[in-house]
Formats: structure tokens, sequence, C-alpha cells
């Protein structure tokens, strides 16, 4: 395994979101002196928060999955996640609702799921059911040691037992046909394949192993914290501070020092600089490579990047009796929505939407007696949409009245006379915070950018990356890793470690 060259006693995170948080952790474990320059105010990157009106709205992911990565990064300086964060799970996990009125709610508890899908479709579904959870269970499996949870510097790297059982149960072949061998029925299908798309790809387009994400959620469970989101990046910094590591909010870079391929120092806006041995750097890839190390490697600039999304947060008088924490809306339309947004750069025509009430699970994220809800659709990414000259600047103010519109039809009554409070993000908000191409999901997981093709995690001597746009790739669990693969670029592999997600 590749590893930086040169001394490392004093490393240098830039960005204190949860991928520069949980390789923190770790070198601080390991020994190092850890400085963590974030511009903002608090920790968090992309699991921020917006406070207005007494109403605390995450501003980014809402699904937490594998908790167990948490309670890893908190394990390398001995504390006890117990001691940091409280959980809640999510019940149900889901609650889908489809253009035919019908309704699925989906639960971790495979007897309990295969007794709702036996009700709402039939025995043969539910049977389906359990054979395509022994089917991602085994994907899980092989997956996470040998391709997920390892720096792979080489193809030859994935030339495992593993490699081999995953092409024997179908892992290389396309999602949506294989999940189609095992569920019958377009709902089910649907509830459980478009997970494809926190990896930016359709399912008609993504690879069976990216049923792996599917597991994380739809078998392993999803929780909630107490505090909401953005309590997973406080409990990280506050454990990160105890144990030695010295964060600096308020605190933005404008360039790493170079001398050749090594960094030699950190230079902030208001004109310090900061000399150390190794720069860990948290923001999407592509803009720290142009905006921090002053250059763009070929392959970068090559990137392809997953859909957008418009997100509308909520503060709300209004209590809808029929949501749970996560709610899905089907449209009639699903392998055109895709097409729409990736092939066409266009919205959503048919639009198939997440609507998340986290304060159904902790109340005290609102004023009392109010609600927040979390409106997620779907949109092209910037470079798609420049195709079809989708302009958001223009289509915003038309769009949200599209989205409250949506939302009254699809049965939330009043939505749009209920908001007391109301945020925003388009694909330029996401680009204004630090997203390339205004993609919150990074660069997309096709073949060529997945695994030993996507960017890797270590540039130079001394440069190493963390966060979504590297290794092992997007979503909360796969940025936990990172962080811990970034720190092993510096440290080296501990012999001792094993992931409680695979115990």
């Amino acid at each position: 395994m590749r590893q930086v060259t040169g001394p490392t006693d004093h490393v240098v995170v830039v960005g204190a979101g949860l991928g520069g948080l949980s390789a923190a952790l770790r070198l601080a474990g390991a020994g190092r002196r850890v400085t963590v320059l974030e511009r903002e105010d608090e920790p968090g990157g992309r699991a921020g928060v917006v406070r207005r009106g007494g109403y605390a709205f995450d501003t980014g992911p809402t699904v937490l999955t594998m908790p167990d990565l948490i309670a890893d990064a908190l394990d390398s300086v001995g504390e006890e996640m117990s001691d940091w964060l409280a959980l809640k799970p999510v019940e149900p996990l889901y609650r889908a609702t489809y253009a035919d009125g019908s309704q699925l709610d989906v639960h971790p508890d495979a007897d309990r799921m295969a007794a709702e899908i036996e009700a709402v479709v039939g025995p043969d579904e539910a049977a389906g059911y359990r054979r395509y959870v022994d089917f991602v269970s085994k994907v899980y499996r092989y997956e996470m040691r040998d391709f997920i949870d390892r720096n792979i510097d080489s193809p030859l790297d994935l030339v495992t037992p593993n490699l081999a059982r995953l092409a024997g149960i179908g892992g290389f072949r396309r999602l949506a046909p294989k999940v189609g061998q095992f569920l019958r029925d377009d709902r089910t299908q649907r509830v459980f394949s478009f997970q494809a798309m926190y990896a930016g790809l359709s399912p008609y387009d993504a690879l069976s192993l990216y049923a792996v994400i599917a597991y994380m959620d739809s078998v392993a469970g999803v929780y909630f914290p107490e505090g909401g989101m953005h309590a997973v990046p406080r409990a990280l910094a506050g454990a990160a501070e105890k144990h030695g590591v010295e964060i600096r909010y308020g605190t933005e870079v404008s360039r790493v020092e170079l001398r050749g391929q090594r960094a030699t120092a950190v230079l902030t806006t208001d004109g310090e600089r900061i000399p150390c041995d190794v720069v860990v750097l948290n923001p999407d890839l592509p803009v720290a490579y142009r905006d921090l190390l002053g250059f763009t490697p070929a392959k970068v600039r090559r990137l392809t990047y997953s859909p957008s999304c418009y997100v509308l947060h909520a503060g709300s008088d209004r209590r809808y009796d029929h949501a749970v924490h996560h709610n899905i809306s089907f449209g009639a339309s699903w392998e055109g929505v895709f097409r729409e947004i990736i092939d066409e750069g266009r919205v959503m025509s048919d639009p198939s939407v997440l609507v998340t009430n986290p304060t159904y699970s902790d109340p005290a994220l609102a004023p009392e007696g109010k609600h927040i809800y979390y409106v997620l659709f779907p949109t092209p990414n910037l470079q798609a949409g420049a195709r079809s000259g989708l302009d958001w600047r223009i289509e915003e103010p038309r769009y949200r009245e599209h989205v409250l519109r949506t939302m009254q039809e699809r049965g939330w009554t009043g939505f749009g006379d209920s908001l007391e409070e109301v945020h925003t993000w388009t694909p330029l908000t996401w680009q204004a915070a630090g997203m390339e191409a205004g993609a919150p999901f990074a660069a997309a997981h096709t073949f060529r950018q997945t695994g030993p093709f996507r960017p890797k995690n270590v540039w130079g001597d001394n440069v190493v990356f963390t966060g979504s746009g590297t290794q092992p790739g997007v979503g909360v669990p796969m940025v936990l890793i990172s962080g811990r693969l970034a720190a092993e670029r510096i440290t080296g592999p501990d012999p001792a470690y094993r992931s409680r997600a695979l115990r």
C-alpha cells in the first residue's frame, strides 16, 4: 500500500466534514499532532445545519445507516459512541406511496417486511424478497472488506476470492434486471433499487454490486440522532478536541504551499502560513485540486457527476397523519425519470420525491407544535442542465411552485399554506458551497469512476484526500471510511483494526 513519504508528526486537515473528522480522530489516536482548519463556525461540511425561527434544518444527508462506522471512528481514541451520540432506529425505514394509490412500508426486519409485501403484493413476491435479502447480504459480505474498507492502489488489488464470489452471484450485472430476478412487482423493484441514485446512477445503468447500498439501509437499518443529523459531526469534533485535535473554526484556506510535489504549509485567506508535514484535504476533490493545489489532473477534468437535487427545507405549523420519518412518493414514470435528469438534463416531468420529517423522531428540532419537512426532488447537475439550457437563476421560483403543487397533488394538503420558514437549495447553491457541477453526491459511480478507477486519495509526496470524491465513494458510511483510509496513508495499516461493521 502506498503511503506518504517523509515525516508525519504534524498533519493539517482542511475541512471539518465527516471525512476530515474521521481522519483526524484516527490520526490523533495514532499519536499525530492534528490541526483541523474549517471555514465555517461549526463542524459538518455537507452535514451542515441552518437555524431559523427556532427550526434546525439539516442541510446535508438525512439517511443515516451503518452507525457502527461512527463507533469505529470514536473507538480509535478510546471513546464510546453512546457517550457522544443518542441514536434512535427509524421505523418504518421508509413509507413508499405509488401512483396507483398503494402504499408499502419498508422494515429492516426480514420477517416483518416479508409479511408487508405478502399483504400488499402477494406471497410469491414475499418469497422473492427473502431471496433478495440473501443476495444483498452476500454482496455486503463480499464487498465490504476487500472492495470498500481498504485502500486500493491497482485493479490487481481486487483479485481476491471475494471477487470471484461477487462475479458468481451476478454482482457485475446491471442492477435493475438483477433485482427483477427476485422481485416481479414494479413497486418492490423501485423501493429496493432507487438507492442507485445515491451512487449517481440509474438502476438500469448501475452494477448489481451497488445493491450493497440497499443492504445498508433496507436490511441493516436506518437511524436518526437526537439533535438531528448535525449531531454526528458535533460528536466527532467534540471527541477529537478532547483528545488533543486543534479545530480552528472560521479559518478559510486559500491554498496549499507546494515545493515540487511536497506540501510544506497551508496558507489561509487572512495571510497566515501554517507549516505541516502532511495535508489532508476534505473539500470536494476536484475543487481541492483546482483551488488549493492550483491544478487539475486530466482524469479529474474528465469526471462525470451524479445528479443534483432541489431541496426545500420547510418549517410548518401542520402535521400530517400519513407521514413517517422518511416518505417516498413515486410517480407513474420510473425509467423515464432517469433519462430526463441524467441523459437529457431536464427536470422530472413526473417526479419521484423524498420527504423527510425529522420532527417525527425528534420534535425538539422545531418550536413546540411545529414540524420540519425536508423535500428533495432529484434534478440534473449543472453540467447536464447546461445541455438543455436549464438556468436555476430563472428556474428556481417556477420550480418552487412546481414542488408545492406536486406536494399538494401527492396528498400533502395545504402544504404551501402551512409554511413559516422556507430555505431552498438548488444546484447553484450546492456549487457555491464547494461541490463541483452543483452535485452533492460527487462524481458518479460509473465503472470507470469506481474502486481503483475512482480518483486516488493520495497525491505527490504528502497530500491526502478524504470525502465522497475519492475512494470508496458517496454516502455517510463511505465518507467515514474514507477518513480511515486517508489516515492509513499516513500512519500505515493497523493490523489490529477490524470494523464493527464486519463483526
